[in-house]
C-alpha cells in the first residue's frame, strides 16, 4: 500500500528563524519555508520537515544523519563555522569521532546538536 509512497521524515523545534539559518548557513542545504513549517532538501533527493512545537523537546536519538567522503575534513570544515561536537566518554576520541564505534563495529561517526537540541551526524560513506 506504501510501497510508492514519497514518504519524508520530520522532526520539531523550537525556534524556526534559527533552524533554518543553521541548516541553510553553517550545513549549507538547500531550505524553503512555508506555512512556519521548513523543509530541507538533501542530496539523496529526499526532504525533511521541520514543525514548530512551542513545548519542543529534542530527540535523544539521531534524527538525521550525513554520509560524507572524509569525517575528519567534514569536521574541520563544520568546527570551522561554529558547530561543536559531542563528546561521549569511552565512544569518542579525543577530536569527538567514535572511530569504527570501538573495535571496527561501524563507520567512523561524530554527532552534533542543531539549534533546537536535536542529534545529527556525520558518518564516513561505505
Amino acid at each position: 500500500m506504501l510501497k510508492d509512497s514519497k514518504a519524508f521524515s520530520g522532526f520539531s523545534t523550537n525556534n524556526i528563524t534559527e533552524t533554518k539559518q543553521f541548516y541553510q548557513e553553517t550545513l549549507g542545504l538547500d531550505v524553503t519555508e512555508d506555512h512556519g513549517m521548513l523543509t530541507i532538501y538533501l542530496g539523496s533527493g529526499s526532504n525533511v520537515l521541520v514543525y514548530p512545537k512551542e513545548d519542543h523537546v529534542p530527540a535523544e536519538f539521531t534524527v538525521l544523519n550525513f554520509p560524507v567522503a572524509d569525517i575528519d575534513t567534514a569536521f574541520d570544515e563544520l568546527s570551522a563555522k561554529g558547530v561543536r561536537f559531542e563528546q561521549y566518554e569511552g565512544m569518542t576520541d579525543e577530536k569527538g569521532v567514535a572511530r569504527g564505534l570501538l573495535a571496527n563495529m561501524g563507520p567512523d561517526i561524530a554527532w552534533f546538536k542543531d539549534p533546537a537540541g536535536n542529534i545529527l551526524s556525520i558518518l564516513n560513506e561505505g
